[in-house]
């Protein structure tokens, strides 16, 4: 099954909208998260730190635009 298509979660169908809107709200909260970790980061001048926080807001992106896709796939089917 193609992750367009609704999946099986404990039997029942998923809509892809929610998991959609579920993952942008994940990334927002986590994106707050990332402001913290990239000040002590700055503070601390730590180097490994602020590559953790590069990699982890280009993950972010990266779920944005699923997301992101994901939703305008739903609204084009219908």
């Amino acid at each position: 099954m193609s992750r367009s298509h609704a999946t099986e979660a404990g039997g029942r169908k998923v809509n892809p909208k929610l998991k959609a809107a579920f993952q942008l709200a994940s990334v927002v909260s986590a994106a707050f998260g990332l402001k913290a970790s990239y000040k002590a980061a700055r503070e601390n001048n730590d180097k490994l730190e602020l590559a953790d926080v590069i990699i982890t807001a280009l993950g972010l992106i990266t779920g944005t635009a699923l997301a992101v896709r994901a939703l305008r796939k739903g609204s084009d089917e219908e």
